[in-house]
């Protein structure tokens, strides 16, 4: 089976892995033309060295005068793809340290393996994937039969995989869209480049935090005391410390008003947050109310704790508003470690 393209697109960084010159050209040409038109970087990297891919020239040739032919005829094939950025990857054992260093230096979002090496292979494959990045495997339909092959149109950029690959007289001759091989085999060079996708594994997601024990019911009863007796004492102190001020330049600040409004906050949301229980919460609630109420009343001799005005009537309004707000606020799921 098929799937529509997705890898490529405008900011993509996509990172090529080939066991030897020429192979960009012929498994994933088209591709990399593709990439570049739409604005992606691109990256190639050779396993072998390029003076290795021509053994019998080679021979014939001084080392230095073969080096400099094969990596002309690299540079000259990837200019025609439009990318020009290309190493040559060391010997083991600094391989999987240089891809890693690559994948981090490109800032690949994918890495494309075109190399017929298993253990090139399986060495990118497993360095992209430690990376969290997919990797796409150059494959035919034949090489992976009833497989999910990502098929990639490269038939706008057929002409210049054909140029790339006329860059490598020394592996093949190349007539129309026909590949001739040194064996004498031949393959026809189509408008279609398919790979196959591999993600890297899902991490595991860490076991849910045990959930609290719920309390039992001489707990939750003696901490419900525990709550009313301190929602008793903050509407007795916030009651007396209400009305003091503070004056600064000339205009009086109600520092009392909001020191009380603060304990309140934190008397009410602590006991939330660390008790959880919305029994204590409602006991540590009533028994603020309360107390506010009862303070608030006129006394036998005619004195009054929350004289008429607008800080007594914020004393009376605002407890009951913060009291519903920490209340009707819901549980929170226990943070994951």
């Amino acid at each position: 089976m098929r799937t529509p393209m997705v890898m490529s697109g405008s900011g993509e960084r996509i990172l090529f892995v080939h066991a030897r010159p020429g192979d960009e050209s012929a498994l994933t040409g088209g591709t990399i033309a593709r990439l570049r038109a739409d604005g992606s970087r691109v990256v190639v990297l050779y396993a072998a060295a390029p003076a290795e891919t021509n053994a019998a020239a080679l021979a014939a040739a001084p080392t230095a005068a073969w080096v400099a032919t094969d990596d002309a005829a690299v540079s000259g094939a990837l200019a025609e793809l439009g990318a020009r950025s290309w190493h040559r990857l060391p010997p083991e054992p600094d391989l999987t340290e240089t891809l890693h260093t690559a994948i981090d230096e490109l800032g690949a979002t994918a890495v494309v393996v075109g190399t017929v090496t298993d253990a090139l292979r399986e060495m990118a494959t497993t360095a992209a994937h430690e990376a969290g990045l997919p990797v796409f495997l150059a494959r035919t339909v034949r090489q992976a039969p009833g497989q999910r092959l990502i098929a990639i149109d490269v038939g706008d950029h057929l002409d210049q995989k054909l140029r790339a690959l006329a860059h490598f007289s020394a592996r093949w001759g190349v007539t129309d869209r026909t590949r001739t091989l040194a064996d004498g085999s031949t393959d026809l060079i189509t408008d279609t480049e398919t790979f196959l996708r591999t993600d890297a594994p899902r991490r595991s997601l860490p076991p849910p935090a045990p959930r609290p024990a719920r309390l039992t019911i001489a707990n939750r009863s003696l901490a419900g005391l525990g709550g009313l007796a301190a929602g008793i004492l903050f509407g007795v102190l916030g009651t007396i410390a209400h009305q003091a001020t503070l004056t600064v330049f000339g205009a009086e600040l109600p520092i009392g008003l909001a020191i009380a409004f603060v304990g309140i906050g934190a008397l009410l949301l602590g006991l939330r947050l660390v008790v959880g229980d919305r029994f204590v919460v409602g006991l540590a609630a009533a028994g603020l109310l309360l107390t506010i109420f009862v303070l608030s009343l006129r006394g036998s001799g005619g004195s009054v704790l929350v004289p008429a005005g607008l800080p007594g009537t914020l004393w009376t309004v605002v407890p009951a508003l913060i009291a519903a707000f920490v209340l009707a606020w819901p549980k929170l799921p226990p943070r994951r470690r």
